[in-house]
């Protein structure tokens, strides 16, 4: 019989296949100072107190999974202002023996936070702390491969999409949207060759009328922008050969 209303199928038994739990796992990212950090708490509870993680959590039987996403994000980091948060889905972990627990499949996700504040620890997390992402030590859970795969997800994602703006406050320079790029790429840029391709880039960025902003030195203040409309690079903006990518 077939099911109506939203009613399981007369005869179903849902107790027939061994119970599993969801979570949520997030790796955030950030850039401050030139440097790639990352969004890291200090787990209370077992297993693996007192050892690093991403922000996580358990599914709640009414939300969806990028709304646990940003709860477990705001409970545990207290971070209150999460409207620029740039989320995606990453991709789903499910080994059988990733949680000591019980079988538990995660779906991560990766973020970026530009200029974020100092968050602390909430919920079943005993501290939370931005860290250098070249010194993150052994972490929970897989969660050292969930960080890694985020951090390719969107190295790659820079080269074709205009994601680099989702690191940069409102109003940027293009020097800082240069860093941006260096810093998670691990590469040094030459700086005319990437303004140019960033100003001939239709939907980029565009400027903002009569703004400028001092960086340090004697120049003259730089002029400021903002992100354009535009998603996709057209042509992209690849990495240099020597960060493993053809010329």
């Amino acid at each position: 019989m077939r099911a109506r209303g939203g009613l399981a199928p007369e005869g179903y038994d849902k107790y027939a296949f061994e119970p599993f739990a969801v979570t949520v796992d997030l790796a955030v990212l950030t850039v401050r100072a030139g440097e790639l950090e990352v969004l890291l708490v200090e787990r209370g509870q077992e297993p693996y107190a007192g050892r690093w993680a991403l922000p996580g959590g358990f599914v709640l039987p009414k939300e969806s999974a990028e709304t646990a996403a940003r709860r477990v994000l705001a409970v545990e980091t207290g971070i209150p202002d999460l409207s620029r948060l740039h989320l995606e889905q990453l991709r789903t972990y499910s080994e059988p023996d990733r949680d000591p627990r019980m079988r538990v499949v995660s779906v991560a996700f990766a973020a970026l936070l530009p200029d974020p504040p100092e968050p602390h620890g909430g919920g079943d997390a005993a501290q939370a702390r931005w860290l250098p992402y070249g010194s993150v030590g052994p972490l929970a859970f897989d969660h050292e491969r969930i960080l890694a795969d985020a951090h390719e997800r969107v190295g790659a994602k820079l080269e074709y999409t205009c994601l680099a703006t989702s690191f940069c406050p409102p109003e940027f320079t293009l020097g800082e949207l240069q860093r941006v790029y260096e810093t998670v790429w691990g590469a040094v840029l030459d700086r005319p060759n990437f303004r140019r391709k960033v100003l001939a880039t239709p939907g980029f960025v565009e400027p903002v009328p009569g703004a400028a902003r001092l960086t340090g030195g004697r120049g003259k203040p730089a002029a400021l922008y903002r992100a354009g409309g535009a998603t996709a690079l057209q042509p992209p903006l690849l990495r240099p050969p020597s960060e493993g990518r053809p010329s």
